[in-house]
């Protein structure tokens, strides 16, 4: 496997510099033209003043506003930070070794930096807190659920952890509170086809073979809420949303399903109620048997009052 190239220049925020590979052939003449073409998004006067102030950088330097374009080659650069609303609330370490680091994630934090979420991730946020440059993520969790995360800290470890995930080899189980259905018999698990279209922000399920599965089981009920355990075998984005809402309960919270609403980023009220609660495996370099479990409760169960507030 062909290492990566390291980058000529150091993070910056917890977040590693942007690498561009410049095509081996094509009609411009100057790294200016190409990047105006290249990054559609950024105004051709900021690519400009990037070069004037040497903020893109070749293997060998810094680059000008003059810069050749030379096929093949490799470039680096930070990218401009958007504007974020801060999220109140933390990161909890659960667990630190050499290898690994697990957090309980709150409502409302990106697990990555994607679009409008840069600093205000888990990751960027753990990277500078705990001096961890190559931190990287072995799984993702969506943004508006809380619960645990893993993420390792070793970058030669980095490849085993991430493939047990791919894999399915990681034991997960949710908690989500919805509404309590006496005529639905349970525990079941759920089949079907959820397909999630780029540029479309909810999956959707149709029809064809199976690509989703999961098991629901009521823990307990109370004033016509449920308490659920949700343990999926597959994978699909929004999967436990999807079924949930699929057999008539859908996830208190949910702004996506049944009916998308979108929701200010700066609107911390009604927490989707679903909570990544335990990761249980067989450690890939150890052989260890491990199993976390989230220390966080889903607050409408405890008072709807406080939760919707």
């Amino acid at each position: 496997m062909r290492r990566k190239r390291p980058a000529p220049i150091p993070p910056r925020h917890g977040l590693d510099p942007a690498r561009l590979r410049l095509p081996e052939e094509g009609p411009w003449t100057t790294l200016l033209e190409h990047l105006v073409e290249r990054l559609p998004r950024v105004a051709p006067a900021r690519i400009e003043e990037m070069l004037h102030e040497q903020r893109i950088h070749g293997e060998d330097g810094p680059l000008g506003i003059d810069a050749a374009y030379i096929p093949g080659s490799f470039v680096w650069f930070h990218r401009d930070l958007p504007d974020e609303v801060p999220v109140p609330f933390d990161v909890t370490v659960l667990h630190r070794d050499d290898h690994l680091l697990v957090v309980d994630k709150p409502h409302f934090l990106a697990t990555i930096p994607r679009g409008r979420h840069v600093l205000e991730t888990a990751l960027v946020r753990l990277r500078r807190s705990l001096d961890l440059p190559a931190l990287s993520p072995a799984h993702r969790l969506d943004r508006v659920t809380a619960g645990l995360v893993m993420f390792v800290i070793t970058p030669s470890a980095r490849g085993a952890y991430q493939t047990m995930f791919r894999d399915r080899l990681v034991h997960k189980e949710y908690e989500a509170i919805a509404p309590y259905d006496p005529g639905l018999e349970l525990p079941r698990t759920v089949h079907s086809r959820i397909v999630k279209e780029r540029g479309v922000l909810a999956a959707q399920e149709v029809a064809g073979p199976p690509n989703a599965e999961s098991t629901v089981e009521l823990l307990e009920h109370r004033d016509r809420l449920g308490r659920y355990r949700l343990t999926p075998a597959t994978g699909r984005t929004h999967q436990l949303r999807v079924h949930m809402c699929s057999l008539g309960i859908p996830i208190l919270g949910d702004d996506f399903y049944p009916e998308l609403h979108e929701k200010p980023l700066d609107d911390f009220t009604k927490p989707l109620q679903l909570l990544a609660k335990v990761l249980e495996f067989d450690d890939p370099l150890t052989g260890e048997h491990r199993r976390f479990t989230s220390r966080r409760t889903l607050a409408a169960w405890d008072s709807l009052d406080k939760w919707a507030s």
